[in-house]
């Protein structure tokens, strides 16, 4: 395996499957799957999930909502799907633990940075949740800061687009796709496939970020032993 530590970024989105909103199980399963594939490879895994299937606090506080209330809500949204994976990969008999920047010790551990890399030195799957424990911060800005604080080799964003593209290839047939591409293009180009704080986090820390096309079976497994997949951001 080329990376020895990842952490993978998943979006609340990816877990609806086909769905509207909230959680699809079978999706869950196949995550777990591909998450239990390469924890046998003897790679560490840590995990963020956003919580946009549920609840996103920008979009409450663009309907009136206070932002900070609305955060709030976003971030236990995000404790929610950790619950909902770390159940699925348990099925599939894979040692997990939940931990959590807001303090809600029945249901998660507390975040503490030793604590979770002895997690990962013992073979079991990290999920953190909460986001940053702070509102105004995204998900992708609490993968970046775990993925540093655990020192972590590479952030893996799975989407369901296969990478990174000059427009949406969803929207415009024309966009083309990069194979690499550097942390200052991305944010001089102002592309979105991650905030600009968690861009400008990973190249302050020289920390390479993969995006790549999580649903196709066996891609997980691809990028951790180095295939070409996806588009690589990087120095």
């Amino acid at each position: 395996m080329q990376y020895k530590r990842i952490l993978l970024k998943l979006s609340g989105e990816a877990l609806m499957g086909n769905r509207q909103y909230g959680i699809d199980p079978e999706r869950l399963v196949e995550y777990a799957l591909e998450i239990k594939e390469i924890i046998e490879k003897k790679v560490e895994v840590a995990i963020v999930i956003g919580g946009g299937n549920i609840f996103r606090g920008l979009a409450g506080a663009s309907r009136g909502m206070d932002r900070v209330q609305a955060d709030n809500m976003g971030m236990l949204a995000t404790v929610i799907n950790g619950l909902a994976l770390q159940s699925a990969l348990e099925e599939e008999n894979v040692p997990t633990r939940l931990q959590s920047a807001i303090k809600i010790n029945e249901v998660a551990e507390p975040f503490i940075r030793r604590r979770a890399i002895r997690h990962l030195e013992k073979g079991r799957v990290v999920i953190f949740g909460g986001g940053t424990g702070n509102p105004y911060f995204t998900t992708d800005s609490a993968a970046v800061l775990r993925a540093i604080e655990i020192g972590a080799d590479v952030i893996l964003k799975g989407t369901r687009v296969d990478g990174i593209y000059t427009n949406d290839p969803e929207k415009d047939s024309k966009a083309t796709k990069f194979d690499f591409i550097s942390f200052e293009e991305v944010i001089r180009k102002g592309i979105k496939v991650m905030d600009t704080t968690a861009f400008t986090l990973s190249q302050e820390n020289e920390l390479p970020i993969i995006v790549f096309d999580i649903n196709t079976k066996g891609n997980l497994l691809k990028v951790v032993s180095g295939e070409r997949i996806g588009t690589k951001v990087n120095m």
